[in-house]
């Protein structure tokens, strides 16, 4: 998790708490996020580099569509980066 940017660490979350969303889906929660329309070019290269972590597993919905889910290392990352937090935020 420490080798993502923040951006990609939204994208994680926001994967991690929906059930197999779309690009599309992903892309509609994070502009929602980040009140700014995030582009494709943006967007997608970001997912990739998820998937590529083995963070994200990617499978296909039709021809067109794709859907992301989080995969078990992703959602350890997501655990051991709460802990990491934790220690910081917990007086």
């Amino acid at each position: 998790m420490d080798q993502l940017t923040g951006f990609q660490r939204d994208l994680l979350y926001v994967i991690a708490g929906a059930d197999q969303p779309s690009g599309q889906d992903v892309k509609e929660d994070i502009e929602t996020y980040y009140s700014a329309e995030i582009n494709h070019g943006r967007l997608y290269p970001n997912l990739d580099t998820l998937v590529n972590k083995e963070l994200v597993t990617k499978g296909q919905l039709d021809r067109r569509t794709n859907y992301y889910a989080i995969s078990d290392r992703g959602r350890q990352a997501i655990e051991d980066r709460r802990e990491w937090e934790k220690q910081f935020l917990d007086t």
